[in-house]
């Protein structure tokens, strides 16, 4: 019997149950990440950032993201299942994020999942690193349940989805250019900060006032769409302009007035999309989600027009593996098949 049809008998006689155990990895980025969860249930989770090794050269340099994965990936596996008392021969589920991301990253993980779950005859779960960030919220609030608006915040990814289901969500506002993550980055590269950019620029926000006058956040084209190119190039001439005239910067207000005008725009659409949708519930999900103006304001707008704002920890916005476990878990039970041996990553999914 070939591995394929084991894999889909194995996951039919579980499908039913809550209690399975999901082995999750999620390499896409910087953070070599493996959990251990059951149901929405969180059993280990280990996370090894590669921050400091970026931040001399501004920013991920995919080769280094790549190799640091090879590196770290075993030990990072044997201590989520230490710290969840399991040996693999216990595991029921092999999860793995396979796009999107960097390419290279991404493949680390996809092949050290497949390995892992024709070794051990398991079933293996491909899942989507952005339903990955839209499950963290069933991880804090596990008795959330569909219809609810999703605001995805991240460094490759900004959207307002309708999540009808998991099996069942539609994009219905979107960036035209610029994810808000990567805008962050960006500006904080022009004032001279260090990469993470968006942390960077929240603390030294902290210091200043929004006393620069910017133009507001593109709403984009269509509804709910964004677009954040030309704040982020306004920010930049402003720099520049004023380093060629010699005039003094005030870094901590422009960092100020940049996050200012960010925090202001997402909460208005999300909540908009909201009302005008009928629906009482916005998750928050995605790493720029732990910026704490946008999670202030977010849940402000909300409160004030009568609709539940969930803000799922700090930690479980920015990329971890409990995410991903339990999106396998949601996956499965909303029917999924699982991945062939032929499973390659999608940067671009």
């Amino acid at each position: 019997m070939d591995y394929y049809v084991k894999a889909k008998q194995a996951l039919e006689k579980i499908r039913d149950r809550d209690d399975f155990l999901v082995l999750a990895v999620e390499t896409s980025c910087d953070e070599t990440a493996v959990a251990v969860t059951r149901g929405r249930k969180v059993i280990s989770s280990v996370v090894s950032s590669q921050i400091d090794i970026h931040r001399r050269f501004g920013g991920v340099v995919p080769e280094i993201a790549s190799r640091n994965h090879i590196t770290a990936i075993d030990a990072i596996v044997k201590n989520a299942l230490n710290e969840a008392g399991v040996s693999l021969s216990g595991i029921d589920v092999i999860a793995v994020t396979y796009g999107a991301g960097l390419l290279g990253a991404l493949l680390v993980g996809v092949a050290y999942a497949k390995a892992l779950a024709y070794t051990l005859g398991k079933p293996l779960i491909a899942v989507n690193h952005i339903k990955g960030h839209i499950a963290a919220n069933y991880i804090s609030e596990p008795g959330l349940q569909p219809p609810y608006i999703c605001l995805l915040a991240s460094g490759g990814h900004t959207s307002i989805l309708k999540v009808n289901s998991f099996a069942d969500i539609t994009e219905i506002g979107s960036t035209q250019d610029d994810a808000v993550g990567e805008a962050f980055d960006k500006v904080a590269r022009v004032l001279g900060l260090t990469y993470p950019g968006g942390p960077e620029i929240e603390k030294l926000a902290k210091e200043g006032r929004p006393t620069y006058t910017l133009p507001r956040a593109f709403k984009g084209e269509g509804e709910y769409n964004f677009s954040f190119s030309g704040l982020k190039t306004a920010v930049i001439n402003l720099v520049e302009n004023c380093r060629a005239r010699g005039e003094e910067i005030r870094r901590e207000d422009l960092a100020a007035s940049f996050q200012t005008e960010v925090a202001d725009l997402l909460p208005s659409k999300a909540v908009t999309a909201a009302r005008e949708h009928g629906i009482k519930t916005i998750a928050l999900a995605g790493g720029v989600g732990a910026n704490g103006p946008l999670r202030e304001l977010l849940k402000q707008r909300g409160e004030a027009g009568n609709i539940r704002v969930l803000l799922p920890p700090r930690y479980l916005c920015t990329d971890n593996a409990a995410m991903i476990g339990v999106a396998a878990y949601e996956e499965i039970k909303a029917g999924a098949s699982p991945a062939s041996l032929d499973l390659d990553a999608d940067p671009a999914l």
